[in-house]
């Protein structure tokens, strides 16, 4: 496998490129490649608090990444640096080969048209005092066509309903306001306004957390349906694995800021190498009276601003050993695709 350029400043950032999905030849560049990134956000008395730790890989056309672990991990900061929503300390995120890291607002803007962003709050990031018709509207109204042109009112409202064909909703919620919408509604509003620039690359930020479990199945089916028929790129944030497991084709797994094991979605989560999704693996119900259950991760997450020395995980961790106190494990394949950040996986090949 081809493999990102070395980072000397991280043991992680030498990572391969995410494998090609059915949709994507094996020769197809990254749409999405992150290369030791870092957000560090500077506190009061001299503290610092490192959300995301030297975070290095890609993403293919046609891909979907899970991007899992527990709240305060530093994934949804992440999901934003990826979008320039948030700007990184150091590293690079380069979208189709070119590095955004460093573009200013106003050379960013046309690609913001190409990547876009659905937020967990579905009633938050809506403008309770406009219709869903405006709220959709504005991208449209702010960007130009694909011809370089300013779009006429014709062709927006043409827009608006194939929007709300594509989310199952009637054309008339363009007349209402958010309040009107239950909150699987108003997600899909969200993910309409997202869909409306055409994007190629989605970042979904825990869509569906705050959703009833029903409601959740069908906003995920509604997400990979989108995804089928419109050739998208997600990058998928949730905190819970039985989610990740239906639309995923890749998973990353993240803990204190850092990816502690990365491969196929199968791979982690059936064979799990770190302990650590082991542990979050164990949490998804089993429907199989009787199933398997590994014991439950015990302890808190550590404060990311006092991080442990060595393995970041191994004050919670049931095989720790001396050698995890005194030394961070990099991040390092044990099978084709499998990469996993600890000294003794529980799986390797």
């Amino acid at each position: 496998m081809t493999r990102l350029p070395h980072a000397a400043t991280s043991p992680a950032a030498t990572l391969p490129r995410a494998s090609a999905s059915a949709s994507a030849s094996a020769s197809a560049r990254p749409l999405l490649e992150v290369r030791d990134v870092r957000k560090i956000y500077h506190l009061p008395r001299g503290q610092t608090l490192k959300a995301v730790d030297g975070i290095s890989l890609s993403v293919m056309p046609g891909e979907v990444l899970g991007l899992v672990g527990e709240s305060g991990c530093g994934k949804s900061t992440l999901g934003r640096c990826l979008l320039r929503l948030t700007d990184v300390s150091s590293g690079q995120i380069l979208f189709d080969g070119q590095d955004i890291t460093a573009l200013t607002e106003r050379a960013l803007r046309p690609l913001r048209q190409q990547m876009q962003m659905v937020f967990q709050d579905s009633y938050a990031s809506l403008n309770p005092r406009r219709r869903i018709g405006d709220l959709l509207a504005e991208p449209l109204r702010v960007h130009p066509g694909p011809d370089g042109r300013k779009r006429s009112r014709a062709t927006i409202t043409a827009r608006l309903h194939e929007l709300m064909e594509l989310v199952s909703l009637p054309v008339g919620a363009l007349d209402r306001y958010a309040h009107e919408f239950s909150g699987g509604q108003r997600q899909r509003i969200n993910i309409a306004r997202a869909l409306a620039l055409s994007p190629r690359l989605v970042v979904a930020d825990e869509p569906v957390s705050a959703l009833d479990v029903s409601v959740q199945a069908q906003i995920v089916n509604l997400f990979a349906d989108l995804q089928a028929r419109l050739g998208l790129t997600y990058v998928f944030v949730a905190h819970d694995l039985a989610v990740v497991r239906q639309i995923s084709t890749r998973v990353a797994v993240m803990y204190l800021g850092a990816v502690v094991e990365l491969g196929e979605t199968d791979a982690v989560l059936h064979h799990p190498a770190h302990p650590y999704s082991a542990a979050l693996t164990a949490a998804v119900p089993r429907p199989a009276v009787g199933a398997a259950r590994a014991a439950p991760l015990g302890g808190d997450i550590p404060s990311p601003v006092a991080r442990p020395a060595g393995c970041r995980f191994h004050t919670r961790c049931p095989a720790m050993q001396e050698r995890c106190r005194m030394e961070e494990p990099a991040l390092r394949a044990i099978g084709p695709g499998h990469f996993v950040a600890c000294h003794f996986p529980l799986a390797e090949g």
